[in-house]
C-alpha cells in the first residue's frame, strides 16, 4: 500500500490527502441484470432528498424558550460544505440521506378537521432520526479484493435530546471512514468517529467536522483492515465465536463488564450466521473464513438491523470485535474469551 497523507485543505502548500495513484478505470457492463440498490443503512429507513427536508419539514424547537434546533437539512449542508472545503480538489458527492420515525402534525387552521379531510397543506412533518452519507470516490483503496471509498457519515436523533427544556448544546454523531463499494458496508475506526459531538450552532458544527477530518488517520485504518485479510479461522472457530456472542447477551452484569463490549443483538448475530452460509460476497460455508470477510458479516448485519440512532456505535463496535478477535487468534488475551 502506498503512503497515505491527510492534511486540512487550508494548508494547500503542504502534502495533502490523495490516493489518486490507486485509481482504476470503471468498466460498465450493459447486459447484466440490474441488482437492487445497496444502502449504507437499511433497517426501517427511507431515502429522502435534501430539498424535501428543507421545504417540506418543520424545524423542532426547544419548547421552554422556543429556540430553534439545528434541523436535519442544516446538518447535512454544514457537513457537505466542510467536506468540500477540507477535500478541495477531490470529487465530493452529494449526500445520500435516509430518515426514520416520522413525526406528524397539523397547522392550527386544521386542528378541527377530520383526518380523512386533511389536505397536504394542512399537514406538518419532521423526522425524529436522520442519517446521511457523503462519498469521496477519488480517495479509495482495495482491501481483500474489495474497493473501499472514503465516506463521511452523520447521524442526528432528536430522541436523544430533551426538546422540552431550554436550549442546550445539541448532540450529533459524525464519522469518517471507508465504505465497501461491493455491499455499502461501513468501516468505522476510533480516530474517525465522534459519538458525542455537542454544538450550539452550525459554525461550531463546521469547525468540529474539520477537526475530525484532520485527526483521522486513513493510512492506519487501511493498514488495520488489510491485516484482517491475512488471518483465517476454521468453521469450528467461527461457530465457537457465534456461540460465545450469543452467550454474551445472557451473562451476569459483573461477568459481562469484565469482557470487551459487544453491542450486536441476537437478531444481528443470527444474521451473521445466515450470511456465513448464504452471502455471495463474504460467505464461506464449508471452508476457512478470513477475518476481512468476518468483519463484513458483522457490518452487514449492523447495516440491515440497526436503527439510525444505534448505527454508528455498532459500526465502530464491529471494528473493535473484528480487530480484537483477529488479535486473539494470534495469541492476544483481551478477546480470548470469544474463541475459547
Amino acid at each position: 500500500m502506498g503512503n497515505l497523507v491527510i492534511m486540512p485543505a487550508m494548508a494547500q502548500n503542504q502534502s495533502r490527502f490523495n490516493l489518486g495513484e490507486y485509481a482504476e478505470e470503471a468498466t460498465i457492463i450493459m447486459d447484466e441484470p440490474v441488482k437492487p440498490a445497496n444502502h449504507f443503512i437499511e433497517a426501517n429507513t427511507q431515502e429522502v432528498t435534501l430539498n424535501h427536508l428543507k421545504n417540506d419539514c418543520i424545524t423542532p424547537v426547544f419548547s421552554k424558550d422556543n429556540e430553534l434546533t439545528i434541523n436535519h437539512a442544516q446538518f447535512v449542508e454544514t457537513i457537505q460544505d466542510a467536506a468540500q472545503s477540507f477535500f478541495s480538489g477531490e470529487k465530493v458527492e452529494q449526500a445520500t440521506i435516509r430518515t426514520s420515525h416520522i413525526i406528524k402534525g397539523r397547522i392550527p387552521e386544521a386542528i378541527h378537521k377530520p383526518a380523512n379531510q386533511l389536505l397536504e397543506s394542512d399537514k406538518t412533518i419532521y423526522y425524529e432520526r436522520a442519517a446521511f452519507s457523503i462519498d469521496i470516490p477519488t480517495i479509495y483503496e482495495t482491501v481483500g479484493g474489495n474497493k473501499l471509498n472514503l465516506s463521511i457519515v452523520g447521524v442526528r436523533a432528536y430522541n436523544q435530546m430533551n426538546l422540552y427544556s431550554k436550549k442546550v448544546p445539541q448532540i450529533f454523531r459524525l464519522a469518517i471512514g471507508f465504505k465497501n463499494t461491493v455491499c455499502c458496508n461501513l468501516c468505522i475506526f476510533t480516530d474517525g468517529y465522534n459519538d458525542d459531538l455537542r454544538v450550539n450552532d452550525t459554525t461550531e458544527l463546521y469547525r468540529a467536522a474539520l477537526e475530525l477530518f484532520s485527526n483521522y488517520n486513513p493510512a492506519k485504518h487501511i493498514y488495520l483492515m488489510q491485516q484482517l485479510s491475512n488471518t483465517t479461522m476454521s468453521e469450528h472457530q467461527f461457530c465457537q465465536i457465534i456461540g460465545r456472542m450469543r452467550l454474551y447477551q445472557c451473562l451476569p452484569t459483573g461477568y459481562q463488564k469484565a469482557l470487551p463490549r459487544m453491542l450486536l443483538t441476537d437478531t444481528q448475530i443470527n444474521s451473521v450466521a445466515k450470511a456465513y452460509i448464504n452471502d455471495e460476497n463474504f460467505g464461506s460455508f464449508g471452508s476457512e473464513l478470513n477475518m476481512w470477510k468476518f468483519y463484513n458479516l458483522l457490518t452487514g448485519a449492523n447495516k440491515v438491523h440497526s436503527y439510525i440512532d444505534a448505527f454508528l456505535d455498532r459500526s465502530l463496535n464491529a471494528t473493535e470485535m473484528a480487530l480484537g478477535i483477529n488479535s486473539a487468534l494470534h495469541g492476544d488475551e483481551r478477546y480470548k474469551w470469544f474463541i475459547d
